[in-house]
């Protein structure tokens, strides 16, 4: 364990979505565990403000991230880096924590490094992705990454960055499971079906409505099946009832809002239909088959399309380098295509058995926990001999 440091106590730490924010406010819990007296300002969201000292800004309720939004919010962004820079010369922190987020935290290395205060990346830009140009800078300005898979430091480490690699943090908070099973449906079996349409405002209401509608057409042949939204907490219930309110009635009184941090319900589902983003690696873990589907403006996704390197959307796949769940895409992210796909699964018990037996799997290739205590104490140690 790290020796408590006695003189300047700030810390900074700057995360601009919500998983991020999640990870972000558990790193922060192991801080003080080991110190105290560490005072902790945050750029983030909700999660992160209950357990910071001072929240500087609410960025993840904002949502201003985006190829597009970023334009749109260039204001605010220049009051940020204002808000930064007046932070680093009052506060002078011991270091700074920078949570994903690449597009704004690029620019808090810069402000760092001209102020030589040290910086650690905590969750690195998923450059094996897009934009492998990105490592470099990452790699020059940090004094320390901290890579959440496997085949990441060897990326950093290319560019000479100091790199470790300790697990992906949702190993500590999603217990280790068994894989599922699923016996043969009847007309009146109650399917419990999980949906998870985003975190940001604008990936809600493009995907609400479709998984809504995807779930209508499950419910039409198994009349007791229920859905439950599993929520963030920046989005309000009545925004969600009315993106599902435009569905039949019978359909709206079968769903269900939660709002939960413990992923106790979520480990009930049957089927997930879910938004591309860290939900699919937290559906793998608990070992719930599902789609995986993403739907954005057609320029933004022409200019993913042209940067993107990678063959898949989600994590999942991604990880086991073969197609396990399917995956919808703008034009085929429709309600009949996905409906089909959970028919398929929901109809063949080995099929289902085998695909959460691979989900499973994925488990042990992302380390081993306690991932956000390690790190917590590789900070502090390294805070020690500057």
């Amino acid at each position: 364990m790290a020796e408590l440091i006695k003189t300047n106590k700030n810390v900074l730490i700057v995360a601009g979505d919500a998983s991020a924010d999640m990870h972000g406010a558990n790193l922060i819990k192991e801080l003080k565990k080991i110190d105290p007296e560490l005072i902790i300002s945050s750029i983030g969201g909700v999660r992160m403000k209950a357990v910071s000292n001072h929240l500087i800004y609410d960025l993840v309720s904002h949502g201003a991230i985006g190829f597009l939004q970023s334009f749109k919010s260039i204001t605010l962004w220049v009051k940020l880096i204002k808000l930064i820079r007046r932070f680093l010369e009052e506060k002078k922190p011991l270091c700074v924590i920078a949570i994903d987020f690449y597009g704004f935290n690029h620019q808090v290395l810069g402000l760092c490094k001209h102020r030589n205060i040290p910086v650690y990346y905590y969750i690195p830009p998923q450059v094996w992705a897009s934009r492998p140009g990105r490592a470099k800078a990452v790699a020059e300005l940090s004094k320390e990454i901290f890579a959440i898979f496997p085949f990441e430091p060897a990326i950093y480490e290319k560019y000479k960055g100091k790199v470790s690699f300790f697990g992906h943090p949702l190993l500590d908070i999603i217990p280790e499971i068994q894989p599922k099973s699923f016996g043969k449906l009847e007309e009146n079996s109650q399917v419990k079906i999980g949906i998870l349409p985003g975190s940001r405002k604008t990936e809600i209401e493009r995907h609400l409505p479709l998984f809504i509608e995807s779930f209508s057409i499950i419910k039409s042949v198994y009349k007791n099946s229920r859905a439950y939204i599993f929520a963030v907490p920046e989005i309000s219930d009545k925004k969600l009832y009315d993106l599902v309110s435009q569905a039949d009635g019978e359909v709206v009184t079968s769903v269900e809002i939660i709002r939960e941090g413990d992923y106790r319900v979520r480990s009930q589902m049957d089927f997930c239909l879910t938004c591309s983003g860290t939900a699919t690696l937290e559906n793998s873990l608990l070992g719930i088959p599902m789609i995986v589907a993403y739907k954005m403006p057609e320029i933004n996704y022409q200019i993913a399309k042209s940067i993107i390197k990678v063959p898949y959307i989600s994590l999942a796949n991604i990880i086991l380098k073969k197609v396990v769940v399917k995956e919808f895409v703008q034009k085929k992210a429709d309600a009949k295509f996905i409906s089909q796909e959970v028919f398929s699964v929901l109809n063949n018990p080995q099929k289902y058995k085998s695909i959460s037996s691979e989900l499973v799997s994925i488990r042990k290739m992302l380390g081993k926990k306690p991932v956000a205590e390690k790190i917590a104490q590789k900070i502090l140690s390294g805070l020690k001999s500057i």
